[in-house]
């Protein structure tokens, strides 16, 4: 019969919980080489980020859940700010676990100009370390990839007010 201590208790619940909150969006870093991706957007487009190589800054927004007070603030701050983002080099791309027909809604009932792309699998959401913890859904992360795949900028904790504003200043820099 194995008796536990309470240190060898106490050890494996520290061990358990880092293991738990392993991935988070903290292993990916500023000058890395960002992770290649490819999921189907609202029009049943098949994106990759390969498909900007050389060509634009991406900016790839992570949001938990489509039509949600916080998630539709952002987007729409995204979408008022997306003319600009352009102008400046810029391609905006949002992921989350919601299917293609989920983004359909949301993009048409918002007017959203940019691909949000679908993960249900949540094979983006792990490569760039951005799920939350115990629920499954993507954290509010952006990623400013510059056109070589290269991470430029990660904002970790976004506001969705103002958010496109802070994006621009760094798009702007990288031009």
């Amino acid at each position: 019969m194995q008796i536990f201590t309470a240190s060898m208790i106490s050890s494996l619940a520290a061990f358990t919980c880092l293991s738990l909150f392993a991935g988070d969006s903290g292993d990916l870093q500023e000058g890395q080489k960002a992770p290649a991706i490819q999921a189907m957007d609202q029009n049943g487009k098949n994106i990759r980020l390969s498909d900007y190589a050389g060509k634009s800054t991406v900016v790839l927004y992570f949001y938990p859940k489509d039509d949600t007070p916080g998630c539709t603030k952002e987007a729409c701050t995204l979408r008022d700010g997306h003319s600009v983002l352009q102008a400046a080099g810029a391609v905006v791309l949002g992921v989350s676990s919601d299917d293609v027909k989920s983004h359909a809604a949301f993009a048409a009932k918002y007017h959203l100009p940019f691909s949000l792309l679908a993960d249900p699998e949540k094979v983006i959401i792990n490569a760039y370390g951005v799920k939350m913890f115990g629920l499954g859904l993507a954290k509010r992360v952006t990623f400013v990839i510059d056109s070589q795949g290269v991470i430029r900028k990660i904002f970790r904790d976004v506001k969705p007010a103002g958010h496109d504003q802070e994006v621009l200043a760094v798009v702007k820099n990288l031009g």
